[in-house]
C-alpha cells in the first residue's frame, strides 16, 4: 500500500469512527498533497510526501505559538491535536545524540574547518536529517560544533 493510499484509508476509518479532528486534518493533508502534485505535474514520492507533512507540522507549531501569544488557548489546543495526527505519518525523530553524531560525520565529509564552512556542512547534513529533525535546531547544533561564539 502506498503512503498516499494509507492516508486515504485513514480518512475512511476516521469517517466511520466519527473522529472529526483526524478527519479534517487528513483531508487538509490530502488537499496539500494534491496541490503539490498539480504544481510538480506528477505523483509525489514517499520522501516528497514526508517533506510536505513536515512543512505542515512546522506551520502548525508556528500557529500554536502565535495563538498562545495572542491568548487564544482553545485554538492552540486544536492545532496541537492536528499536529499530533500529522506526526503519526512522520518517521521517528532523531535524538540530540544522533543529530550530533551526524553533524560530526558531515563536518568530516565536507572538510569544514570552522563556522565559515557552515553552509558546506548543512548541504551535506540536511538530506540525512530531513523530516526527522527541526532544521533550526540542527543549524544551532552545527554552529556550536563548528565553534560559533
Amino acid at each position: 500500500m502506498s503512503f498516499k493510499a494509507e492516508i486515504q484509508e485513514a480518512v475512511k476509518i476516521a469517517m466511520k469512527s466519527g473522529d472529526q479532528i483526524t478527519l479534517s486534518t487528513l483531508r487538509l493533508l490530502l488537499s496539500a498533497l494534491h496541490n503539490e502534485e498539480i504544481r510538480v505535474r506528477r505523483e509525489l514520492s514517499a520522501d516528497e510526501i514526508q517533506k510536505n507533512i513536515s512543512t505542515l507540522c512546522k506551520q502548525h507549531r508556528e500557529s500554536i505559538e502565535s495563538f498562545r501569544k495572542g491568548g487564544r488557548e482553545e485554538l492552540a489546543v486544536k492545532e496541537e491535536a492536528e499536529l499530533a495526527v500529522l506526526k503519526r505519518y512522520l518517521p521517528q525523530p532523531l535524538s540530540e545524540e544522533e543529530i550530533t553524531a551526524l553533524i560530526r560525520v558531515s563536518i568530516d565529509e565536507s572538510g569544514a574547518k570552522g563556522i565559515q564552512d557552515l553552509g558546506k556542512v548543512m548541504k551535506v547534513l540536511m538530506p540525512k536529517v530531513s523530516g526527522r529533525s527541526d532544521g533550526k535546531r540542527v543549524n544551532e547544533l552545527a554552529k556550536a560544533l563548528l565553534g560559533a561564539p
